[in-house]
């Protein structure tokens, strides 16, 4: 069960400008340590409240607890007389912990593994056994009351007694049998519950709970807390006066807060060789109050947070600038939706309160989002990289939005309705219905990128291991942060899957969904390449505008195929007009593409007309390509094309318009000389073009008799 208030209470209760300006930062978001100080000053103020203590209670860690029976246990310790004592009536209360009771319990978390809660109200593990609770009300006066740092706070406080009264009892005899006698008399059985003490100091006053009886306990809970803050793991003391990073305010600082996104952790001490964990203010000075309230953002930035290849997303939304009154109440509400978000991802419910929020598309841009991801790659060592604070939510969208363009584009023609060049053919490239990143439906393709399955599909898998080295979850955060990516890398990605797959079949569909999303990229601007590499990152000239109706009513029927060959000439025609990197003046990558559109082609039609279980493609798979190979294998393949040709007593050559391109081509490729591109450049391409031919066929059966050629067709 969650505290946080629905967003119309939050802004009831807080609907004063002036006054919740009070509680906000006063200067601009500008940094990681800025926006999770908002998010846990939101976080206080919707569950705690803006109170003295509020930052340093964790009411959120028992909800688990409300209305269960048995839930809240405290002793019931008269201190009104002489000497501190149980209630001799009913030494042990026992209710039903719940919302109503969360202030007075006052109870401040501690992880148990490092010791007991905070406050003195301390949660018991799971299902105890009453002995082990009694143990735990025992405890309340013999170890919280004792502690340290506890006395420490109760010497500075003039209800300072209260606390000292309580140890004082801790040492009475026989008071561990007269809890366990209480205990075993009022509890059914095993239990969960907050362990706690409620007092009686006045002879006819009634027994408090800590929160209710005195400030006292409050106050030993945060100087408790803090003290945690300067000493933890190999540090012991590290505190130091400095400037507050995120206040800007003089003071002492505190070197060992937690941090919800695990950047600063004394574990990490190769990054600083050297380091001395006393010093740790230095590296990150905030003071005891900022360090509570960046721990208390947890909530929100575990809802902006989701796991994917390995490695922790985190997508962390916030408006630019400094941070007004409708601002925080309009961020409020983003972070409950992504708290409440069921089975969407932080990226997919920013969208949705982006469409249902018509501030937030007023903002436009300044509605941002810190984009990073962090992997653990040792138990509590992690690395982070590619974090931004410039993220927003248009370019995930932008990407979709141009994806879906490609798809329903002539290229792809995902939904049927595309204006082809010639309606006989096929689209350029398949697509596959059970492959996602050919749906063409825009919250379908938002989600596919936001949980990084986008580029699972398309990028080589590498290792099974998570690594930093992953270029999928380096492309995702930039996608996400709106950075372009390398086109160089991505197109070795590209290559490196299709090697992976390359085995019985060729991956045909691996290289459509390689080229949409390629096609995308470019489109939404999050390409970059230099040189030879520019064209690739030209988005493609897609246009209506083609001359296909005119020229393939008016193309005769030729001796490689019919009318549907010179449907074929207008289709690639088209396709190169459209394709900056494959421009007369790329010839090394239009030789590529169309020495493999030849070899898709020919492969297909030894698999439907003469039935071949061993085609081209086989003979000249992808790993058999390179720069030095590539005119040595174009002239194989094109005296394989003749000899097909002849075997159908041809006049002429099956597949003319890619033979004629190709030998025109060829040529201007000099292999010894200022030759441009990688074999990776050479690989994609040549896997384009296999693609592409083996779906170059008639898109009816009634016409799939014209797509074949025949032996008794003449020349053109």
């Amino acid at each position: 069960m969650s505290l946080l208030p629905e967003p119309s209470m939050f802004n009831e209760r807080y609907g004063d400008d002036a006054k919740l300006a009070r509680k906000l930062p006063n200067r601009p978001i500008s940094s990681l340590r800025d926006l999770q100080y908002v998010y846990g000053r939101l976080y206080t103020l919707a569950t705690a409240g803006g109170g003295e203590y509020a930052a340093y209670l964790t009411p959120e860690k028992s909800t688990d607890l409300f209305d269960e029976p048995e839930s809240l246990l405290y002793l019931r310790v008269d201190l009104s007389g002489d000497e501190p004592g149980l209630d001799p009536d009913r030494p042990v209360g026992v209710e039903r912990y719940g919302e109503g009771k969360v202030e007075a319990v006052a109870h401040s978390w501690y992880d148990s593994a490092r010791g007991f809660d905070h406050s003195v109200t301390h949660r018991t593990g799971k299902n105890k056994e009453p002995e082990k609770v009694a143990e735990y009300l025992h405890e309340r006066l013999t170890a919280w009351a004792v502690d340290d740092v506890i006395q420490d706070a109760a010497a500075d406080h003039e209800d300072g007694w209260i606390i000292n009264e309580l140890a004082t009892l801790g040492e009475t005899e026989n008071i561990r049998e007269r809890i366990e006698t209480a205990i075993d008399e009022q509890l059914d059985g095993k239990t969960t519950a907050l362990t706690t003490v409620a007092v009686k100091v006045e002879p006819d006053g009634k027994f408090l709970l800590p929160g209710k009886a005195s400030p006292v306990f409050n106050e030993a809970m945060r100087a408790r807390k803090q003290a945690k803050l300067v000493s933890k793991g190999e540090a012991t003391d590290s505190v130091g006066d400095a400037t507050d990073l995120v206040t800007g305010h003089s003071g002492p600082a505190v070197g060992t807060a937690e941090d919800p996104l695990n950047y600063f952790l004394g574990k990490q001490l190769e990054k600083f060789p050297g380091f001395d964990p006393d010093q740790a203010w230095r590296t990150h000075p905030v003071s005891e109050d900022v360090a509570v309230t960046l721990m208390n953002a947890s909530t929100f930035v575990d809802a902006c947070d989701y796991y994917t290849m390995g490695a922790n997303v985190y997508y962390l939304p916030y408006f630019f600038g400094r941070l007004g009154p409708e601002d925080a109440r309009d961020l409020y509400q983003v972070l409950y939706e992504l708290v409440h978000a069921e089975d969407m991802t932080p990226i997919e419910s920013a969208y949705r309160s982006y469409q249902d929020t018509p501030r937030l598309q007023e903002v436009g841009k300044r509605f941002r989002f810190y984009v990073a991801a962090v992997m653990e790659h040792q138990t509590k060592r992690f690395d982070v990289f590619g974090d931004s604070m410039d993220g927003t939510l248009f370019s995930p969208v932008e990407l979709t939005r141009k994806h879906e363009q490609v798809l329903q584009s002539w290229l792809y023609d995902a939904e049927g309705d595309a204006d082809h060049p010639d309606p006989r053919l096929r689209a350029a490239f398949p697509t596959p219905d059970n492959w996602d990143i050919f749906v063409s439906e825009e919250s379908t393709l938002l989600s596919t990128l936001a949980t990084g399955w986008y580029f699972e599909q398309t990028f080589a898998t590498g290792d099974d291991d998570a690594s930093a080295d992953d270029y999928r979850i380096r492309a995702l955060v930039a996608v996400l942060s709106g950075e372009p990516l390398d086109v160089k890398a991505v197109l070795t990605e590209y290559v490196d899957r299709l090697l992976e797959d390359e085995g019985e079949e060729f991956p045909s569909f691996r290289v459509a969904a390689q080229y949409t999303q390629l096609c995308a990229l470019a489109d939404a601007g999050l390409l970059t390449g230099r040189e030879a590499y520019e064209p690739v990152a030209e988005p493609l000239q897609l246009t209506d505008d083609h001359p296909t109706n005119d020229m393939y009513s008016d193309t005769p029927a030729r001796a490689d195929g019919g009318n549907v060959a010179g449907a074929r000439e207008t289709k690639l025609e088209q396709f190169l007009d459209q394709t900056p990197a494959l421009d007369e003046e790329q010839p090394e990558r239009r030789g590529s593409f169309l020495l493999g559109a030849l070899v898709g082609q020919v492969t297909g039609y030894q698999q439907v007309s003469e039935g071949r279980s061993t085609t081209l493609i086989d003979q000249y798979p992808i790993k058999a390509v390179t720069e030095s190979k590539l005119k040595r294998l174009a002239s194989d393949v094109l005296n394989k094309n003749v000899v097909y040709s002849r075997e159908n007593n041809m006049a002429g050559t099956m597949y003319r318009e890619v033979v004629d391109r190709l030998v025109t081509t060829l040529p201007r490729i000099d292999i010894d000389g200022d030759w441009e591109l990688d074999t990776t450049d050479l690989r994609f391409y040549y896997s384009l073009g296999v693609a592409y031919g083996m779906n170059n066929w008639a898109s009816s059966d009634d016409e799939q008799a014209d797509d074949q050629p025949t032996a008794t067709q003449e020349e053109a």
